[in-house]
């Protein structure tokens, strides 16, 4: 049996925290948002992060993500051994249960029947990860092809399925906890996984309750002030709640110091321009300076048809119009932006290996040699902690709760090439959208609603008359966090009456289609 490791003695630190090792699961960063919503600080390293990397944020506990690779392939991703042994509570989920298994001697093949989406858990052990949980049998999310044929030494079988015997096992030698799941709490198709991971963090690492958004706005505050020291910063608002929370927190942290501009880029909704004008220049004391870029937005837009060449276009005409106004302004430093989590991880694989699936224009879309220094105090922030935030720092409740917006506007929300026409008629649209659905009893349960305008025309009858005009997709989804999102069943004779007014009232549309697709395997916005 092997020897109790040596037990790591962290110093204290701002708020308790969970290392998180991702080895490629596309459920990461749903764990990561589970640990968080038990108000334990979470963050995501890659695999191949040191042991000193992962000390140096004096957790209390780590959690092995699953992934796409097999402990049985040669060159299959794992932690450093001493990572393993290093005496903190660890708890292996799918793929890092495997890990676990082949590190500590014990034994993985491949499984005779693959098991993917529900299936039955029984619990042999009731204590530790399933303490508490009212049930013997429930229902758990598998994603495998290996399993475990036997057990490492010391360790014992707390739960099964019938196709793995070994579902869930745990190992305690003195203070050195060791779990394992086969399958995925996180998810919400596992049932008590919030319980599980609860029992994990608060119970087995005895984490406390420290991460709250106050918290948050404390260490921003101290790591902003370090950051930019005496420098000057200018902050990209664009009028979305992400920008306008980055911009509010890091005037908190700085004050005079922080310029915001807002870049008129063309590409905005209906009336958004106004109505941005209105709120930042009567109702915060912020430095606001609103620039009219439109057509040089359109220029370079040109043609354009290609998705990822439309934002990489539009993220190099931001940065432009900005070192334009901070050499205009003498010397600028920083430029603060908005960008979430959710943009960094869709964009570049930044932790483990992950599949880029879009770039974001304030991300992946950023010129290589950018003159400003980039602030992005929302980074490992998702959409709901963003909102949290706003309210910490006092936004009114109508810009908090404001529709998510991409950064490049309705450039990605128009399929083909941009005019001035085409931007006419999808603002004319998405404005019947928006109007519709905030007047309905359902507004509160829909997280994100807008028109997309695709590059067809189809034949339609109007007045007698043969037309000859374009298509108006409507997407409305749910979610909470923008990583995961199911289309809204909307009412038919909603969409009905919603179909109607964009036909009658919207000139060169006579078709309207309803977006069923959740994310995934499509994403929210069509580019």
């Amino acid at each position: 049996m092997a020897q109790v490791p040596t037990i790591y003695h962290a110093m204290n630190s701002t708020y308790d925290t969970i290392v998180i090792l991702d080895f490629g699961s596309q459920y990461t960063q749903l764990i990561a948002r589970r640990i968080r919503e038990l108000s334990v600080y979470s963050i995501i390293l890659p695999p191949t992060a040191s042991l000193a990397t992962i000390l140096a944020y004096q957790p209390k506990g780590i959690i092995l993500s699953g992934g796409p690779s097999s402990v049985l392939e040669k060159d299959a991703p794992c932690p450093s051994p001493s990572i393993l042994d290093c005496g903190l509570p660890i708890l292996g989920i799918c793929y890092g249960m495997q890990i676990l298994t082949h590190h500590f001697g014990g034994k993985v093949e491949l499984a005779h029947q693959q098991e993917y989406g529900r299936a039955e858990l029984v619990i042999d052990d009731k204590t530790d990860l399933f303490q508490g949980l009212p049930s013997m049998k429930f229902s758990v999310w598998m994603s495998h092809g290996d399993r475990i044929d036997q057990l490492p030494d010391g360790f014992q079988t707390i739960a099964h399925t019938n196709n793995s015997p070994i579902a869930a096992m745990k190992r305690v030698l003195g203070q050195h906890q060791v779990y394992c799941l086969q399958f995925h709490p996180e998810v919400a198709h596992s049932e008590y996984g919030r319980d599980i991971l609860s029992n994990f963090a608060m119970n087995i690492c005895h984490c406390g309750p420290t991460w709250t958004m106050g918290s948050f706005i404390q260490q921003a505050i101290t790591d902003i002030r370090q950051q930019v020291g005496t420098g000057k910063v200018i902050c990209a608002l664009s009028g979305g709640v992400d920008s306008a929370v980055a911009a509010a927190l890091t005037y908190q942290a700085i004050g005079d110091q922080l310029t915001c501009i807002f870049i008129d880029n063309g590409l905005m909704r209906k009336n958004e321009v106004a109505l941005l004008k209105d709120v930042f220049s009567t109702k915060y004391q912020m430095q606001i300076q609103m620039l009219d870029r439109a057509a040089d937005f359109l220029k370079a837009l040109g043609r354009t048809t290609n998705p990822e060449r439309k934002r990489k276009i539009i993220g190099r005409q931001f940065i432009k119009a900005f070192e334009v106004e901070a050499k205009r302004m003498g010397k600028v430093d920083f430029l603060v932006q908005g960008t979430l989590y959710p943009d960094v991880i869709e964009s570049v694989s930044t932790k483990g290996p992950s599949a880029t699936i879009k770039t974001h224009h304030n991300v992946g879309g950023l010129p290589a040699r950018m003159k400003l220094r980039l602030i992005e105090p929302l980074r490992e922030l998702f959409k709901d902690e963003v909102r949290k935030l706003g309210f910490e720092l006092g936004l009114p409740p109508d810009l908090v709760w404001r529709q998510p917006f991409p950064g490049p506007g309705l450039a990605i929300r128009i399929l083909g090439s941009i005019n001035a026409q085409r931007l006419q008629v999808l603002r004319e649209a998405d404005a019947i959208v928006t109007d519709e659905i905030q007047k309905s009893e359902f507004a509160d349960e829909v997280w994100q609603y807008f028109a997309v305008l695709l590059p067809i025309c189809t034949v339609g009858v109007m007045g007698d008359q043969r037309t000859y005009e374009s298509v108006i997709a409507v997407r409305a989804v749910t979610s909470t966090d923008g990583m995961t999102a199911d289309w809204a069943a909307l009412p038919h004779d909603f969409l009905g009456r919603l179909s109607n007014r964009i036909i009658n009232e919207v000139n060169g549309v006579n078709r309207v289609v309803y977006d069923i697709t959740s994310k995934p395997p499509g994403t929210i916005e069509w580019e």
